[in-house]
Parts: structure tokens; sequence; C-alpha cells
């Protein structure tokens, strides 16, 4: 009985949604109906904490989103690379973010020696950052400082990893404007940090991913 409640309680905040955005503007839906052109594609944490739309200020439409665990973008999974496609090549966005949060369960996890399961290989990626970076998170004698700092250094590694596939490579060698853009997103006070911004090119992503003490 517990969880048909807590369904239904999806089902009434869905209702009492739908009022207030009608009531403030009774078009808002046949608005958001016609064919999407979002200037964004949004690749998040799939955390319950980082909503994409409300954290950016953004109504239905504008943002086009893909979360996963710890906000990674692996060069061999479908799933992200046909996203990012569909977006830079159908929908014609010009920004993609990749966002970050502090307090990420994912990143810290990887950091942890404690085996997880299957989600340990999804994790991987963010060890070998850990590795990359190895001599300047040693120098960081706060556990939670050297944390928050693994967490930007995850969202950089994401945007050149960004960089690398074939879709932004062929949009870059076209001509087209396309900007990658790093973010991190605090629970603590709802405000958003930029790691990077403006990463348009080859040579942008190639001095973002060896900055500070790499190797």
């Amino acid at each position: 009985m517990r969880e048909t409640t807590q369904i239904e309680r999806l089902f009434a905040s869905n209702r009492r949604w739908v009022a207030a955005m009608t009531q403030t503007d009774p078009e808002f839906f046949r608005k958001r109906a016609r064919p999407a052109e979002p200037h964004f594609l949004f690749i998040g944490c799939s955390d319950s904490r980082v909503p994409a739309d409300q954290l950016t200020g953004t109504t239905p439409g504008e943002l086009f989103v893909h979360r996963n665990i710890a906000n990674q973008v692996f060069t061999a999974d479908l799933n992200v690379l046909s996203v990012l496609q569909y977006a830079v090549e159908v929908l014609q966005v010009e920004h993609v973010i990749v966002c970050g949060h502090y307090g990420c369960a994912g990143v810290q996890a990887a950091a942890s020696a404690a085996p997880l399961g299957l989600v340990d290989n999804w994790l991987g990626n963010i060890r070998n950052v850990m590795r990359l970076h190895r001599r300047e998170l040693d120098a960081i004698a706060d556990p939670a400082a050297r944390l928050r700092r693994l967490i930007d250094l995850n969202v950089v590694e994401q945007i050149y990893n960004l960089s690398q596939t074939p879709v932004v490579q062929r949009t870059w060698q076209g001509g087209a404007k396309l900007l990658l853009h790093g973010l991190v997103y605090e629970l603590e006070d709802g405000l958003l940090k930029d790691l990077a911004l403006g990463v348009d090119g080859p040579e942008k992503a190639e001095t973002l991913a060896h900055a500070g003490q790499r190797g």
C-alpha cells in the first residue's frame, strides 16, 4: 500500500503543477508541444538532488538533457554519443554543458577502495582521473577538500572526452559554432560554478586537459 501511495503522490503533484502553469500561462503546454529548439545539451549526474531545469532556471524545451552516474562522457558509450549526435547535428545546439556537483556519491565511491559491484566498471574513468592528477590530490590533506577537487577534475576530464568525440571534432572542423562548458553545482547554496567556459576547439581542449599537475 505504501508504494501505491507514493505513486499517487506523484500524480497529485503533477496535477498541481499543471494547474499552476496554466493559471500563469494558459498556453504553456500548447507552446511546449511544438517542435523543441533547445540551445543547450546538459550532461549531468543522475543524482535526484540535481534537477537540470530548476538549477538553471530554464523551462521545458530549453535544455536537451542526458544524465548518468557522476556525469561521465565515454567515447565508447553509445547512449551519450547518440544523445550528443542528435543534439548537435539534428537539434543544432551550440552549447554542450557537463555539470557535476559537490557531494557526488559516484565520485566518492570511485575514490573509495570498497567494492560496489557492477557500478565499479562505470566508475573506472574517475579512477583514471585520480591517477592523472595523483600529485595534486595527494597534496590536499583535508579529505573533503580533496573530494571536491576530484569532482572538479572529473568535470574537466569529461569536457576533454567530449572534445575527442567524432561528432564534436566533425562540427569544429566544419566551422560550425559549438562551445563546451564545464560547471559544478553546489548543493548547499544552489549556485553554479564555472570550471571551463567556451571551449571552442581542440587547442583549448588540450590546454584544459593538461592544466594543473597532470601526470
